[in-house]
Protein backbone atom coordinates (compact mmCIF):
# COMPACT_ATOMS: atom_id res chain seq x y z
CA UNK A 1 0.00 0.00 0.00
CA UNK A 2 2.98 2.39 0.98
CA UNK A 3 4.23 1.69 -2.95
CA UNK A 4 0.64 2.80 -4.01
CA UNK A 5 0.63 6.10 -1.81
CA UNK A 6 3.84 6.50 -3.69
CA UNK A 7 2.31 6.65 -6.76
CA UNK A 8 -0.84 8.52 -5.97
CA UNK A 9 2.03 11.26 -4.71
CA UNK A 10 4.02 11.02 -8.01
CA UNK A 11 0.71 11.55 -10.06
CA UNK A 12 0.12 14.53 -8.65
CA UNK A 13 3.33 15.61 -8.84
CA UNK A 14 3.34 15.34 -12.65
CA UNK A 15 -0.18 17.04 -13.16
CA UNK A 16 0.74 20.08 -11.10
CA UNK A 17 4.35 20.30 -10.96
CA UNK A 18 3.52 23.33 -14.00
CA UNK A 19 1.42 25.57 -11.93
CA UNK A 20 3.37 25.26 -8.82
CA UNK A 21 6.18 27.47 -10.32
CA UNK A 22 8.87 25.00 -9.59
CA UNK A 23 11.50 27.20 -10.25
CA UNK A 24 10.84 29.90 -7.77
CA UNK A 25 10.40 27.23 -5.14
CA UNK A 26 13.66 25.65 -5.66
CA UNK A 27 15.36 29.16 -5.42
CA UNK A 28 13.22 29.61 -1.82
CA UNK A 29 14.18 26.16 -1.15
CA UNK A 30 18.14 26.80 -1.03
CA UNK A 31 17.48 28.61 2.10
CA UNK A 32 20.96 30.06 0.82
CA UNK A 33 21.88 33.81 1.31
CA UNK A 34 18.90 36.20 1.02
CA UNK A 35 20.39 39.36 0.88
CA UNK A 36 22.42 37.79 4.25
CA UNK A 37 19.30 36.31 6.14
CA UNK A 38 18.40 32.82 6.62
CA UNK A 39 14.77 31.93 4.74
CA UNK A 40 12.11 29.93 6.65
CA UNK A 41 9.24 29.18 4.24
CA UNK A 42 6.16 28.63 5.96
CA UNK A 43 2.91 27.65 3.91
CA UNK A 44 -0.81 28.68 4.95
CA UNK A 45 -4.36 28.85 3.43
CA UNK A 46 -6.26 30.69 5.94
CA UNK A 47 -7.10 34.22 4.43
CA UNK A 48 -8.66 35.29 7.43
CA UNK A 49 -5.68 34.83 9.60
CA UNK A 50 -3.17 36.15 7.02
CA UNK A 51 -3.04 39.61 8.59
CA UNK A 52 -2.38 37.80 12.48
CA UNK A 53 0.39 35.98 10.79
CA UNK A 54 1.77 38.78 9.47
CA UNK A 55 2.61 40.43 12.62
CA UNK A 56 3.75 37.32 14.03
CA UNK A 57 6.07 37.39 11.50
CA UNK A 58 7.16 40.72 12.03
CA UNK A 59 7.71 40.24 15.76
CA UNK A 60 9.89 37.32 15.40
CA UNK A 61 11.82 38.91 12.68
CA UNK A 62 12.49 41.87 15.16
CA UNK A 63 13.83 39.12 17.61
CA UNK A 64 15.67 37.76 14.49
CA UNK A 65 17.06 40.26 12.42
CA UNK A 66 19.22 37.06 10.49
CA UNK A 67 16.18 35.39 9.42
CA UNK A 68 13.81 35.95 7.18
CA UNK A 69 10.23 34.52 7.66
CA UNK A 70 8.38 33.69 3.78
CA UNK A 71 4.62 33.27 4.31
CA UNK A 72 3.37 30.88 1.20
CA UNK A 73 -0.25 31.78 1.07
CA UNK A 74 -3.25 29.37 -0.84
CA UNK A 75 -6.14 28.32 -0.97
CA UNK A 76 -7.66 24.91 1.16
CA UNK A 77 -8.37 23.92 -1.80
CA UNK A 78 -5.31 24.02 -3.25
CA UNK A 79 -2.94 23.84 -0.11
CA UNK A 80 -2.41 19.65 0.23
CA UNK A 81 -2.19 19.16 -3.53
CA UNK A 82 0.52 21.62 -3.56
CA UNK A 83 2.54 20.26 -0.83
CA UNK A 84 2.30 16.85 -2.46
CA UNK A 85 3.42 18.32 -5.75
CA UNK A 86 6.87 19.44 -3.62
CA UNK A 87 7.20 16.46 -1.67
CA UNK A 88 8.62 14.87 -4.54
CA UNK A 89 10.69 17.57 -5.48
CA UNK A 90 12.09 18.20 -2.35
CA UNK A 91 10.71 21.73 -2.64
CA UNK A 92 8.55 21.40 0.28
CA UNK A 93 8.06 24.84 2.60
CA UNK A 94 9.96 24.16 5.81
CA UNK A 95 6.53 24.86 7.55
CA UNK A 96 2.94 24.14 6.99
CA UNK A 97 -0.04 24.19 8.10
CA UNK A 98 -1.42 20.67 8.15
CA UNK A 99 -5.34 19.32 8.82
CA UNK A 100 -6.93 16.32 10.58
CA UNK A 101 -7.93 14.33 7.39
CA UNK A 102 -4.41 14.87 5.55
CA UNK A 103 -2.29 14.48 8.51
CA UNK A 104 -2.33 10.16 8.44
CA UNK A 105 -1.46 10.16 4.54
CA UNK A 106 1.61 12.82 4.98
CA UNK A 107 2.77 11.40 7.90
CA UNK A 108 2.68 7.79 6.43
CA UNK A 109 4.31 8.83 3.44
CA UNK A 110 7.88 10.28 5.54
CA UNK A 111 6.98 13.81 4.04
CA UNK A 112 6.54 14.83 7.86
CA UNK A 113 9.56 14.71 10.62
CA UNK A 114 8.72 13.32 13.44
CA UNK A 115 9.19 15.97 16.55
CA UNK A 116 9.46 13.93 19.36
CA UNK A 117 13.68 13.89 19.32
CA UNK A 118 13.17 18.08 19.11
CA UNK A 119 11.27 18.71 22.34
CA UNK A 120 13.98 20.73 23.74
CA UNK A 121 14.63 23.22 20.73
CA UNK A 122 10.91 23.74 20.57
CA UNK A 123 10.12 24.15 24.45
CA UNK A 124 7.41 22.10 23.93
CA UNK A 125 5.32 20.07 26.51
CA UNK A 126 2.43 17.95 25.75
CA UNK A 127 0.38 18.64 29.23
CA UNK A 128 0.47 22.57 27.91
CA UNK A 129 -2.21 21.37 25.20
CA UNK A 130 -5.38 19.57 24.75
CA UNK A 131 -5.28 15.90 24.79
CA UNK A 132 -7.55 15.18 21.83
CA UNK A 133 -5.47 17.51 19.65
CA UNK A 134 -1.96 16.53 20.81
CA UNK A 135 -3.57 12.44 19.68
CA UNK A 136 -5.19 13.82 16.73
CA UNK A 137 -1.44 14.82 15.50
CA UNK A 138 0.20 11.49 16.71
CA UNK A 139 1.02 8.62 14.16
CA UNK A 140 2.69 5.43 15.14
CA UNK A 141 3.17 6.82 18.52
CA UNK A 142 5.29 9.69 17.26
CA UNK A 143 4.29 13.83 17.10
CA UNK A 144 4.30 15.07 13.88
CA UNK A 145 2.54 18.31 14.55
CA UNK A 146 2.68 21.58 16.81
CA UNK A 147 -1.18 22.43 17.65
CA UNK A 148 -1.77 26.11 16.61
CA UNK A 149 -5.43 26.38 17.26
CA UNK A 150 -8.83 24.03 18.02
CA UNK A 151 -12.31 24.27 17.51
CA UNK A 152 -15.66 22.29 18.60
CA UNK A 153 -19.27 22.47 17.85
CA UNK A 154 -21.52 24.15 20.38
CA UNK A 155 -24.99 25.49 20.26
CA UNK A 156 -25.48 28.76 18.89
CA UNK A 157 -29.12 30.78 19.55
CA UNK A 158 -31.20 33.75 18.43
CA UNK A 159 -31.80 35.53 21.57
CA UNK A 160 -34.35 37.75 19.89
CA UNK A 161 -36.65 34.50 18.24
CA UNK A 162 -36.34 33.09 21.70
CA UNK A 163 -37.84 36.28 23.23
CA UNK A 164 -40.38 36.97 20.91
CA UNK A 165 -41.83 33.08 21.61
CA UNK A 166 -41.23 33.60 25.33
CA UNK A 167 -38.95 30.57 25.43
CA UNK A 168 -36.18 30.05 28.02
CA UNK A 169 -32.28 30.33 26.67
CA UNK A 170 -30.79 27.34 26.21
CA UNK A 171 -28.71 26.19 29.70
CA UNK A 172 -25.65 23.96 30.38
CA UNK A 173 -28.27 21.28 31.93
CA UNK A 174 -30.37 20.95 28.84
CA UNK A 175 -31.07 17.87 27.70
CA UNK A 176 -32.06 16.64 23.93
CA UNK A 177 -35.67 16.67 25.12
CA UNK A 178 -35.44 19.92 26.41
CA UNK A 179 -33.62 21.15 22.87
CA UNK A 180 -36.46 19.11 20.75
CA UNK A 181 -39.35 21.28 22.97
CA UNK A 182 -37.88 24.15 22.76
CA UNK A 183 -37.23 23.61 19.14
CA UNK A 184 -40.63 23.08 18.80
CA UNK A 185 -42.10 26.59 20.69
CA UNK A 186 -39.84 28.43 18.41
CA UNK A 187 -41.08 26.68 15.39
CA UNK A 188 -43.35 29.69 13.63
CA UNK A 189 -44.18 28.69 9.86
CA UNK A 190 -46.22 31.58 9.48
CA UNK A 191 -42.88 34.13 10.17
CA UNK A 192 -41.08 31.30 8.28
CA UNK A 193 -38.81 30.60 11.37
CA UNK A 194 -37.71 26.79 11.94
CA UNK A 195 -36.81 25.82 15.94
CA UNK A 196 -33.46 24.51 14.96
CA UNK A 197 -31.87 22.75 11.59
CA UNK A 198 -30.69 19.31 11.48
CA UNK A 199 -27.41 18.81 10.96
CA UNK A 200 -26.43 16.86 7.68
CA UNK A 201 -22.58 17.54 8.03
CA UNK A 202 -20.12 15.67 10.21
CA UNK A 203 -18.14 17.69 12.08
CA UNK A 204 -20.68 20.31 13.27
CA UNK A 205 -23.19 17.15 13.19
CA UNK A 206 -23.03 13.59 13.17
CA UNK A 207 -19.72 13.46 14.66
CA UNK A 208 -21.06 15.23 18.04
CA UNK A 209 -24.08 13.39 18.27
CA UNK A 210 -22.77 9.78 17.67
CA UNK A 211 -20.34 9.71 20.17
CA UNK A 212 -23.33 11.70 22.59
CA UNK A 213 -25.22 8.53 21.82
CA UNK A 214 -22.71 5.91 22.53
CA UNK A 215 -21.41 5.30 19.60
CA UNK A 216 -18.33 5.46 17.71
CA UNK A 217 -17.21 6.54 13.78
CA UNK A 218 -14.29 4.88 13.89
CA UNK A 219 -12.16 2.46 16.35
CA UNK A 220 -9.14 3.56 18.10
CA UNK A 221 -6.89 0.80 16.20
CA UNK A 222 -8.52 2.63 13.12
CA UNK A 223 -9.48 -0.53 11.40
CA UNK A 224 -13.30 -0.84 11.82
CA UNK A 225 -16.31 1.69 11.33
CA UNK A 226 -18.73 2.41 13.97
CA UNK A 227 -21.70 3.47 11.52
CA UNK A 228 -23.76 -0.10 11.42
CA UNK A 229 -24.11 0.03 15.39
CA UNK A 230 -27.36 1.17 16.79
CA UNK A 231 -25.79 4.14 19.04
CA UNK A 232 -24.69 5.37 15.33
CA UNK A 233 -28.61 5.30 14.31
CA UNK A 234 -29.74 6.73 16.92
CA UNK A 235 -26.94 9.61 16.74
CA UNK A 236 -28.11 10.02 13.32
CA UNK A 237 -31.50 9.66 13.24
CA UNK A 238 -32.37 12.28 16.09
CA UNK A 239 -31.25 14.55 12.92
CA UNK A 240 -33.81 13.19 10.77
CA UNK A 241 -36.55 13.39 13.04
CA UNK A 242 -36.12 17.14 13.07
CA UNK A 243 -37.12 17.04 9.70
CA UNK A 244 -40.39 14.75 10.22
CA UNK A 245 -41.51 16.78 12.94
CA UNK A 246 -40.99 20.16 10.65
CA UNK A 247 -38.93 22.06 13.17
CA UNK A 248 -35.92 22.48 11.02
CA UNK A 249 -35.69 22.84 6.98
CA UNK A 250 -35.75 20.30 4.30
CA UNK A 251 -32.57 18.86 2.85
CA UNK A 252 -33.82 20.63 -0.31
CA UNK A 253 -33.69 24.05 1.78
CA UNK A 254 -30.91 23.57 3.88
CA UNK A 255 -28.79 23.08 0.41
CA UNK A 256 -30.11 25.92 -1.25
CA UNK A 257 -29.21 28.67 1.92
CA UNK A 258 -26.88 27.09 4.15
CA UNK A 259 -28.14 26.72 7.90
CA UNK A 260 -25.64 29.40 8.96
CA UNK A 261 -27.39 31.87 6.82
CA UNK A 262 -30.88 31.37 7.25
CA UNK A 263 -29.32 31.61 10.83
CA UNK A 264 -27.96 35.11 10.73
CA UNK A 265 -31.28 35.56 8.38
CA UNK A 266 -33.51 34.83 11.12
CA UNK A 267 -35.07 32.01 9.93
CA UNK A 268 -33.31 29.22 12.67
CA UNK A 269 -33.93 29.85 16.35
CA UNK A 270 -30.95 27.87 16.91
CA UNK A 271 -28.53 25.67 15.34
CA UNK A 272 -25.44 23.15 15.79
CA UNK A 273 -22.53 25.31 14.67
CA UNK A 274 -18.53 25.43 14.84
CA UNK A 275 -16.35 27.96 17.16
CA UNK A 276 -14.87 28.95 14.00
CA UNK A 277 -18.06 30.80 13.49
CA UNK A 278 -17.16 33.25 16.02
CA UNK A 279 -15.95 35.61 14.32
CA UNK A 280 -18.27 35.86 11.95
CA UNK A 281 -21.42 35.97 14.29
CA UNK A 282 -20.05 38.33 17.29
CA UNK A 283 -18.06 40.67 15.04
CA UNK A 284 -21.07 41.45 12.77
CA UNK A 285 -22.45 44.69 14.00
CA UNK A 286 -25.80 44.38 12.90
CA UNK A 287 -26.13 40.30 14.64
CA UNK A 288 -23.91 40.54 17.94
CA UNK A 289 -26.49 41.69 20.01
CA UNK A 290 -28.68 38.64 18.94
CA UNK A 291 -26.57 35.61 19.35
CA UNK A 292 -25.42 33.53 22.01
CA UNK A 293 -23.65 30.19 22.46
CA UNK A 294 -24.06 27.51 24.76
CA UNK A 295 -22.44 23.93 25.39
CA UNK A 296 -24.41 21.42 22.96
CA UNK A 297 -27.80 19.73 25.44
CA UNK A 298 -27.11 16.32 26.39
CA UNK A 299 -28.34 13.21 24.91
CA UNK A 300 -26.87 10.14 26.79
CA UNK A 301 -23.00 10.80 27.29
CA UNK A 302 -21.13 14.39 27.41
CA UNK A 303 -18.72 13.85 24.10
CA UNK A 304 -17.57 16.97 21.38
CA UNK A 305 -15.37 15.95 18.31
CA UNK A 306 -12.14 17.86 18.64
CA UNK A 307 -10.39 19.03 15.62
CA UNK A 308 -7.33 22.05 14.62
CA UNK A 309 -4.98 22.53 12.79
CA UNK A 310 -0.75 22.00 13.27
CA UNK A 311 2.23 22.94 12.29
CA UNK A 312 4.13 20.55 11.00
CA UNK A 313 8.10 20.52 9.81
CA UNK A 314 8.81 18.77 6.06
CA UNK A 315 11.31 16.05 6.34
CA UNK A 316 13.54 17.66 3.39
CA UNK A 317 13.92 21.19 4.87
CA UNK A 318 17.46 21.83 4.22
CA UNK A 319 17.18 24.78 7.24
CA UNK A 320 15.71 22.64 9.92
CA UNK A 321 17.33 24.54 13.07
CA UNK A 322 16.21 27.78 11.70
CA UNK A 323 12.88 26.27 10.71
CA UNK A 324 12.06 24.81 14.45
CA UNK A 325 13.02 28.19 16.28
CA UNK A 326 10.48 29.46 14.47
CA UNK A 327 8.18 26.33 15.37
CA UNK A 328 9.40 27.25 18.99
CA UNK A 329 8.38 31.01 18.54
CA UNK A 330 4.73 30.12 17.23
CA UNK A 331 4.14 27.32 19.66
CA UNK A 332 4.90 29.76 22.79
CA UNK A 333 2.50 31.64 25.11
CA UNK A 334 3.33 35.00 23.23
CA UNK A 335 2.42 34.00 20.37
CA UNK A 336 -1.05 32.00 21.62
CA UNK A 337 -1.73 34.97 23.43
CA UNK A 338 -2.14 37.39 20.17
CA UNK A 339 -3.85 34.59 18.71
CA UNK A 340 -5.90 34.76 21.38
CA UNK A 341 -6.58 38.49 22.19
CA UNK A 342 -7.35 38.89 18.49
CA UNK A 343 -10.27 36.25 18.48
CA UNK A 344 -10.09 35.14 15.28
CA UNK A 345 -9.17 30.65 16.33
CA UNK A 346 -8.95 29.57 19.86
CA UNK A 347 -5.30 29.24 20.37
CA UNK A 348 -4.16 25.69 21.01
CA UNK A 349 -2.12 26.73 24.42
CA UNK A 350 -4.51 25.96 27.27
CA UNK A 351 -2.98 29.10 29.55
CA UNK A 352 -4.10 30.98 26.78
CA UNK A 353 -7.86 30.07 26.91
CA UNK A 354 -9.01 32.77 29.07
CA UNK A 355 -7.87 35.66 26.76
CA UNK A 356 -9.79 33.94 24.22
CA UNK A 357 -12.94 33.82 26.10
CA UNK A 358 -12.37 37.96 27.31
CA UNK A 359 -12.00 38.88 23.52
CA UNK A 360 -15.99 38.75 23.58
CA UNK A 361 -16.53 39.18 27.06
CA UNK A 362 -20.70 39.63 26.72
CA UNK A 363 -20.42 36.24 25.30
CA UNK A 364 -20.47 32.74 26.94
CA UNK A 365 -16.87 31.64 25.11
CA UNK A 366 -16.49 29.33 27.81
CA UNK A 367 -18.98 27.00 26.21
CA UNK A 368 -16.42 25.67 24.08
CA UNK A 369 -13.60 25.71 27.25
CA UNK A 370 -16.29 23.65 28.74
CA UNK A 371 -16.28 20.95 26.33
CA UNK A 372 -13.00 20.37 26.10
CA UNK A 373 -12.96 17.96 29.39
CA UNK A 374 -14.99 15.50 27.01
CA UNK A 375 -14.01 16.21 23.64
CA UNK A 376 -12.18 13.21 21.26
CA UNK A 377 -10.14 13.19 18.86
CA UNK A 378 -11.44 14.03 15.10
CA UNK A 379 -11.58 10.61 13.34
CA UNK A 380 -8.83 10.40 10.73
CA UNK A 381 -6.79 7.28 9.03
CA UNK A 382 -4.89 7.35 6.08
CA UNK A 383 -7.94 6.74 3.71
CA UNK A 384 -9.68 9.88 5.40
CA UNK A 385 -10.59 11.41 2.21
CA UNK A 386 -11.80 7.96 0.59
CA UNK A 387 -14.18 6.76 3.01
CA UNK A 388 -15.49 10.82 3.93
CA UNK A 389 -16.74 10.71 0.03
CA UNK A 390 -18.69 7.66 0.94
CA UNK A 391 -19.81 9.52 4.67
CA UNK A 392 -20.96 12.46 2.03
CA UNK A 393 -23.01 10.75 -0.21
CA UNK A 394 -24.62 8.57 2.75
CA UNK A 395 -25.56 11.32 4.53
CA UNK A 396 -27.31 13.08 1.68
CA UNK A 397 -29.22 9.36 1.18
CA UNK A 398 -30.59 9.51 4.87
CA UNK A 399 -31.32 13.35 5.19
CA UNK A 400 -33.26 13.17 2.18
CA UNK A 401 -35.27 10.39 3.76
CA UNK A 402 -35.42 7.95 0.87
CA UNK A 403 -34.41 5.60 2.44
CA UNK A 404 -34.43 3.95 6.25
CA UNK A 405 -30.94 5.08 7.90
CA UNK A 406 -29.86 1.70 9.65
CA UNK A 407 -30.24 0.98 5.61
CA UNK A 408 -27.48 3.66 4.68
CA UNK A 409 -25.69 3.18 7.46
CA UNK A 410 -24.55 -0.68 7.08
CA UNK A 411 -23.63 0.18 3.07
CA UNK A 412 -21.78 3.03 4.76
CA UNK A 413 -20.13 0.91 7.35
CA UNK A 414 -18.83 -2.03 4.45
CA UNK A 415 -17.31 0.80 2.32
CA UNK A 416 -15.52 2.47 5.12
CA UNK A 417 -14.10 -0.69 6.13
CA UNK A 418 -13.10 -1.89 2.80
CA UNK A 419 -11.47 1.63 2.66
CA UNK A 420 -9.93 1.09 5.81
CA UNK A 421 -8.20 -2.89 5.22
CA UNK A 422 -6.86 -1.31 2.29
CA UNK A 423 -4.48 0.88 4.67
Amino acid sequence: MRTIKKMLFAVAAATMLTGCGGNESKDNADNGNNNGKSVVRMAMWNPDQIEVMKEIEKNYEEKHPDIDIQIEETTFKDHFTKLETQSQGKVMPDIFTMNGPNFVKFASNGVLEPLDDHMDKLNFKKEDFPVGLVDLYTYEDKLYGIPKDWDLTALFYNKEIFDEAGVEYPNENWTWDDFIKAAEKLTNKEKGIWGTAAKGMTQEGIYDTIPQSGGYIISEDKKKSGYDSPEAEEGVKIWTELIEKGISPDLQTLTDTPDKDLFKAGKIAMVYLGSWRVPEFFGDESFKDKVDVQIMPLIKDRAATIHGLSYALAKDSENKDDALDFMAYLASEEVNELWASKGTVIPARNSSLNTWEASYPDKNLKAFVDELEYSVPYPVSKNTPVWNQYESDAINEIFSLERPAKDSLKDLADNMNSALSEE
